[in-house]
């Protein structure tokens, strides 16, 4: 019988097409995995993730499995993935996990940080993984607005393309806005999150900050239901996966 192994990915998704293996392209995290384990197992391995990030979004803590029936140690087993993996992924630990284990399944919460360079500052050594708003913003003023969005709520506004899910009810645990110095960072933690659902949350709460929008109308936004009535969808390159949870 096969073992199931979970690991925890980090990656730089500036230069990928995304999480998810594409016909086509062999550009993304997942085909690269995917590669390297068929190499290493001597058939075809697909590796499952905890979701598909997209292109340019970035991961400290994606979460995957793979079942495999080489019989290696789980150690040798990393170091040997970690070799062939390009600079800008890393497997940073694996471990063996039981047969029911599922990266995406029995994930229960992820959180998710939207980071921006708050300042009219050259950006020097982190313009790749952050979004740069000039304009001070207003970080009180935008965690009103955030109050607004934790719970259980249809987040359709929030979705680029509400009509691929069954259901765009959500659950969203926690929601803070944090200033360090001249970073702004948006952390959101939730049961799921729909297709660019955090990029236009931070967004919209990007505009509260710049007094674009009062935090009020975050809440008629949410009970409205109109993509077009939130904010813009902020750059995938601030976004970053931190952590999942089982």
């Amino acid at each position: 019988m096969k073992k199931n192994y979970k690991m925890i990915i980090a990656y730089d998704g500036t230069r990928y097409k995304g999480w998810q293996n594409q016909k086509g392209t062999d550009n993304t995290i997942q085909g690269k995995l995917n590669s390297i384990f068929t190499k290493l197992e001597g058939e075809e391995i697909v590796v499952q993730g905890s979701g598909r990030t997209d292109a340019g979004v970035h991961a400290m803590g994606q979460v995957a499995n793979v079942h495999l029936s080489i019989e290696m140690p789980v150690r040798q087993i990393q170091d040997y993935v970690n070799l062939y993996l390009p600079e800008d992924i890393g497997v940073m630990h694996m471990e063996e996990a039981p047969q029911r284990f599922h990266a995406r399944l029995s994930a229960v919460r992820k959180t998710y940080c939207y980071r921006i360079f708050n300042s009219s500052s050259p950006n020097v050594f982190e313009r790749k993984w952050m979004h740069t708003i000039e304009e001070i913003l207003d970080v009180d003023a935008m965690q009103s607005a955030a109050r607004y969005l934790v719970g259980t709520h249809d987040f359709m506004a929030f979705c680029r393309n509400p009509s691929k899910k069954k259901s765009t009810v959500r659950t969203i645990y926690n929601l803070e806005v944090v200033r360090k110095g001249e970073e702004v960072d948006i952390v959101i933690s939730g049961n799921g999150f729909l297709h660019n659902m955090v990029r236009i949350v931070a967004g919209t709460l990007a505009e509260v900050g710049t007094g674009e929008r009062q935090p009020l109308e975050v809440k008629q936004i949410l009970e409205e239901g109109i993509r077009e009535n939130a904010g813009a969808m902020l750059p995938a390159k601030g976004l970053i996966l931190q952590s999942v949870e089982y």
